[in-house]
């Protein structure tokens, strides 16, 4: 009764303190810390294979465009690429917060695309039709003598180059040009191509909070480029640095929790909200994705007023931080955005598989278990008096290209994961579960073996010692119930109610005992309590029953 007492009462301490030991098992282990060597490389050099996928909006009708008809594109791609990411310069402060810079590279993987960097295709010509639009306001003079600097460069409209050329950069006198009398005005002072500043190229000096102060601030930025705001939007809420760096979050997240990052490349805050939860190999998670508001013009969402001058819902335009070029930011082929941009342009085809950007998160340690990045680049684009490269294209906003970043959790770090923060766990709850459920049907049993024994008698192991040794059996008094001690060996004897059938006796003759010396047992009274010395009931002479 003790035993399984005991045994009910850890159950059912483990019930109430198993998950507080997890919790803070979970605590210790996030910390972003050097002495927390699986969390800490994790977070330093992430080992999940991450990708860029790249997709150009192949122009069909370029000279059409030029006189002014709708654009038509084709999808071409993806082009693949493997994303490198490693944190360097990283220094830990008093304030429990660490900086550094985490540099990104990218290797493309032919066997991963369809394509090669070979590949030519037609897109905008950023440097004509995006300065053209930023020149719409100077005077006709400034604008003809534009027209006749690109003529002199013989720079057009559109750019027929190959994917290798479009994305890491190419040659351009004008660019050489502009960088040597206009030091500032383009973004790169290299080759010109669209994401040539980001390979081998780190995203600023982030300082976020390590977690030892406080769990629930892990990860969150204290800083960007010793910036604890922003300085390229219209409202002191748009400015805000709110979240963590996009990579993990705190933990302990809830349904009603949400996913806010900073995105250098985006200039700003962004925020994803919960849609489901789910599983991946066995690892539960909740999956957030990003809201319709994210993208929405200051009409639509009165908080992004400060993100204007804004144009239809769905674009972001952040040429405040681009140097100023009519640049707009998206959800591939317009998901989320005003249906009036589908029509301005065909080919598109947006859904929410291909085109709806998410992250899965397991929620109680905030690490990103999948990842899908997806977004769009987008170029203004319209006629400009005096510039005659802009022929009469129609105002549009013309997707150029869109990428999707993505990667997951695979091989033997899923299997790690998962045994540490899901199959232990599991053990635990099955475990306490166990004890209490053993612990409470033994109590149970207890009871009923009790209860049984005051009404029939059963068969114990006593140790005892018979007077006249020689007999096989004896008879002991205990009140006025008598017992059949069965001789088994020399001390050791089994004792009987008096309902005990003949045949499992042995009798070796008629005479009889009739007192015996109980030695040791815990269910028998001592000698003294069994054979009173003054029994008057006592028979002298009793007859075998045998």
């Amino acid at each position: 009764m003790c035993c399984c007492t005991m045994t009910a009462v850890f159950g059912l301490v483990i019930v109430f303190v198993g998950p507080i030991i997890i919790d803070d098992q979970i605590v210790k282990n996030l910390v972003i810390d050097p002495k927390n060597e699986i969390s800490y490389t994790m977070w330093k050099d992430i080992p999940v294979p991450f990708f860029m996928s790249v997709y150009f909006f192949n122009i069909l009708n370029p000279t059409e465009v030029l006189a002014g008809e709708k654009p038509m594109v084709e999808q071409r791609g993806p082009y693949v690429y493997r994303k490198r990411l490693q944190k360097q310069n990283i220094t830990f402060h008093p304030n429990d917060t660490v900086s550094y810079l985490e540099y990104r590279s990218y290797f493309f993987e032919p066997s991963m695309s369809v394509g090669n960097e070979s590949d030519v295709v037609t897109i905008p010509n950023m440097l004509v039709l995006g300065a053209a639009v930023m020149m719409e306001n100077m005077p006709i003079a400034v604008r003809l003598l534009l027209s006749a600097t690109f003529k002199g460069f013989k720079e057009g409209p559109f750019l027929s180059k190959s994917v290798g050329e479009l994305m890491w950069g190419y040659d351009s006198k004008l660019v050489d040009f502009l960088n040597k009398w206009f030091p500032g005005m383009l973004p790169s002072t290299g080759k010109f191509g669209l994401f040539s500043e980001f390979n081998n190229s780190n995203t600023g000096l982030f300082t976020v909070h390590t977690g030892k102060d406080d769990i629930r601030l892990i990860h969150k930025v204290n800083s960007w480029n010793g910036l604890t705001k922003l300085i390229y939007w219209r409202t002191p809420q748009c400015n805000m640095i709110n979240g963590t760096a996009g990579q993990m979050w705190p933990p302990f997240m809830t349904k009603e929790s949400t996913l806010p990052f900073y995105s250098p490349d985006a200039c700003r805050s962004l925020e994803l909200v919960y849609q489901r939860e789910g599983t991946m190999k066995g690892i539960p998670l909740y999956r957030f994705v990003a809201p319709k508001t994210m993208f929405a013009n200051g009409s639509d969402y009165a908080p992004n007023e400060g993100f204007c001058p804004c144009r239809q819902s769905g674009l972001l335009n952040v040429s405040s931080c681009r140097a100023n070029a009519q640049v707009f930011i998206s959800q591939p082929h317009f998901y989320n955005a005003d249906p009036v941009l589908l029509d301005y342009v065909q080919g598109l085809q947006p859904t929410e598989d291909e085109h709806g950007l998410f992250i899965d998160i397991h929620p109680e340690t905030g690490v990103p278990l999948n990842v899908s990045i997806r977004l769009q680049l987008n170029l203004y684009m319209k006629k400009v008096s005096g510039i005659t490269e802009t022929g009469k294209i129609s105002e549009v906003v013309m997707p150029m290209i869109w990428f999707e970043e993505n990667g997951y959790m695979d091989g033997a770090i899923v299997k790690t994961f998962h045994t540490n923060l899901v199959l232990l766990p599991m053990v635990m709850v099955y475990m306490q579960y166990c004890f209490l459920g053993l612990g409470l049907a033994t109590v149970l049993g207890a009871v009923l073996l009790h209860y049984r024994g005051k009404v029939r008698p059963l068969q114990h192991m006593v140790t005892a010692r018979c007077l006249c040794g020689w007999e096989r059996f004896v008879w002991c008094w205990m009140g006025e119930r008598e017992y059949v001690f069965t001789k088994l060996n020399a001390l050791q004897v089994v004792v009987r109610g008096s309902e005990i059938k003949s045949h499992s006796l042995v009798c070796m003759g008629t005479r009889y005992c009739d007192s015996c010396t109980v030695l040791s047992s815990p269910l028998l009274p001592t000698r003294e309590e069994a054979l009173p010395t003054a029994s008057a009931n006592k028979p002298t002479h009793r007859r075998s029953p045998f």
